[in-house]
C-alpha cells in the first residue's frame, strides 16, 4: 500500500490502494453513502464511504468526522470523470487524527471582519489556497526571470538609517540607542550593489507607514526592485515590460486551475502583451482632464486618476517624465526639461493602479548633493550613497513591484489584504 501519495498525484495511481492524509474540506451522506472531501493543499479528493464495503465502526465514524479534522483514508483511486479532479478514492479504512470541534468557519457567507479575525483558519478555504498558489508562481517565475537574465540577488537591509523616500511614512526603533528606520525600499543599496555586479535585483519585506485604508495599501509588503549599471530611462522600461510579460505568461500557463478557482476572466490576461503604450505625464493629464478629472499639470496622479487612466488601455501603460518636484531626490531630471523627473510607472489594467514605479538615478556628485539639500534631507546620513557618484559613476536605473499589488492583479482580487497570508493593516497587527 502506497502512503506517500499526494492528491494532485492520485491519477497516477488509478487500481491501486492507496492511502491519503489531510483534513476534511467538508462531507454529505445519502443512505448507505457518505462523501468525504479531503484536501491536503495538493487539492480536493472526494472520498466515497459504502457501507458494504468497510466495517461498521469506520462507517459510523463517517459520519461523525468533523470539518476541519486531520484523516487517514486508505482506499483505491476510482476515475470518475464527473470530478473536477478526474478521480475519487474507494475507501476501506478511515483513521481520525484528531477530531475538530466547533470548526468556526462553516460552509456559509462570513463577513471580512470575522475573515480576517480568523486569518489562520481562512487560509485553508479553496479561494486562499489559489491564491497562494499564484502567489508562490508569481514569486518563482520572478526569480527565474533575472536569473535567466544574468542578475544577481543582493538583498538589502531592512533596518536602515536614513529615509530613502521621503519621512513621513516611516516605522521607526531604536537600535541600541541610536533611532533606526523599517525599509521603505532596498534601492538605494541595491545601486551600490549594482556598481559590482552590474545587474543585480533585491527581493524583500519593505514598510510605509502610511495612514491609508484603501484597497490598495498595506504596511507590511514584499518589494523586488532591480537596478542595472549603464540602463537609461528606456532600457527601464524596456525591461519592466519584458518582466510583466514573462510573469503573466508563467502563471497562465502553470495556475490556469487556480485561477479558474477564482473566476479570474483569463481573456484579459492572455492580453497582456507587448508593446505596452508609453504616454508622458503630461499625456496622462490630457486623459484626465477629456474624461472630466480637474487635476493639473504639477498634481500627483493617485488611485482614482491611474483607475480612470487604465480604462483607456486593454493592458498596463507605462507612464513617463513626472514633474520632478512630486518626485524623489534620486530620480534624475530630463536633460530635455528640467522640470521633469527620468520616472516611470506601470499603471495595471482594470482599475488595479501602480503595479511598478521606477527610474533613472542621478549619477552625478554635485547635482544629487543639490537635491539632497532642496529636499530638506540629511547630507551625512547620505555620504556612503554619495560614495557611489565619486567612485565610478555611471548612468544606471531600476524600478520596484510590489508583489501584493501584482498578485491582486494577476488574481483579479477587489483588495490586497487577500494577496498575503497574514496582511498587515493600520487596524490589524494580529493573527
Amino acid at each position: 500500500m502506497l502512503n506517500k501519495i499526494r492528491v494532485k498525484d492520485v491519477g497516477g495511481h488509478v487500481g491501486q490502494e492507496i492511502t491519503l492524509k489531510g483534513w476534511l474540506y467538508n462531507k454529505r451522506s445519502s443512505g448507505k453513502l457518505h462523501f468525504l472531501q479531503l484536501r491536503d493543499g495538493s487539492g480536493i479528493i472526494q472520498c466515497v464511504v459504502f457501507k458494504g464495503d468497510v466495517t461498521p465502526e469506520v462507517f459510523e465514524l463517517a459520519d461523525k468526522i468533523t470539518q476541519e479534522s486531520s484523516i487517514e483514508v486508505t482506499g483505491t483511486v476510482r476515475e470518475d470523470k464527473r470530478s473536477p479532479l478526474g478521480f475519487e478514492l474507494g475507501v476501506k479504512d478511515i483513521k481520525v487524527l484528531q477530531m475538530a470541534k466547533d470548526y468556526p468557519i462553516s460552509p456559509k457567507e462570513h463577513g471580512t471582519a470575522f475573515l480576517m479575525d480568523n486569518r489562520h483558519l481562512w487560509l485553508r478555504s479553496s479561494r486562499q489556497v489559489a491564491i497562494l498558489k499564484i502567489r508562490d508562481e508569481i514569486i518563482f517565475s520572478i526569480r527565474e526571470y533575472f536569473k535567466n537574465n544574468g542578475f544577481v540577488l543582493v538583498d538589502s537591509p531592512i533596518l536602515t538609517p536614513a529615509a530613502c523616500e521621503g519621512t513621513s511614512t516611516l516605522f521607526e526603533t531604536d537600535y541600541f540607542g541610536q533611532k533606526a528606520l523599517l525599509s521603505q525600499s532596498g534601492q538605494l543599496y541595491g545601486e551600490a550593489s549594482a556598481m559590482a555586479l552590474g545587474k543585480i535585483y533585491c527581493f524583500g519585506p519593505t514598510f510605509r507607514a502610511e495612514k491609508s485604508k484603501t484597497r490598495r495599501h498595506l504596511t507590511e509588503f514584499w518589494m523586488v526592485e532591480p537596478e542595472v549599471a549603464f540602463n537609461d530611462l528606456d532600457d527601464n522600461m524596456d525591461l519592466a515590460e519584458d518582466f510583466i510579460c514573462y510573469i503573466v505568461e508563467k502563471v497562465l500557463k502553470n495556475c490556469r486551475a487556480e485561477l479558474e478557482v477564482l473566476g479570474r476572466d483569463i481573456s484579459k490576461l492572455e492580453n497582456i502583451k507587448k508593446p505596452f503604450p508609453r504616454i508622458s505625464y503630461t499625456e496622462a493629464i490630457e486623459i484626465l482632464n477629456k474624461n472630466g478629472n480637474p487635476t493639473q499639470w504639477g498634481g500627483d496622479i493617485g488611485g482614482d486618476e491611474e483607475t480612470i487612466i487604465s480604462k483607456s488601455f486593454d493592458r498596463p501603460v507605462m507612464i513617463h517624465r513626472y514633474p520632478a518636484a512630486i518626485k524623489a531626490f534620486y530620480m534624475k531630471r530630463d536633460p530635455k526639461d528640467e522640470k521633469l523627473a527620468l520616472a516611470v510607472d506601470v499603471i495595471g489594467p482594470e482599475g488595479y493602479g501602480e503595479i511598478i514605479g521606477g527610474s533613472q538615478r542621478e549619477e552625478d556628485y554635485d547635482v544629487l548633493v543639490k537635491r539632497i539639500h532642496e529636499q530638506g534631507l540629511d547630507e551625512s546620513a547620505f555620504d556612503w550613497y554619495l560614495d557611489l557618484r565619486k567612485y565610478g559613476s555611471v548612468p544606471h536605473s531600476g524600478f520596484g513591484m510590489g508583489i501584493e499589488r501584482a498578485v491582486a492583479w494577476i488574481c483579479g482580487l477587489p483588495h490586497v489584504r487577500e494577496t498575503i497570508p497574514f496582511p498587515r493593516l493600520m487596524d490589524r497587527l494580529k493573527p
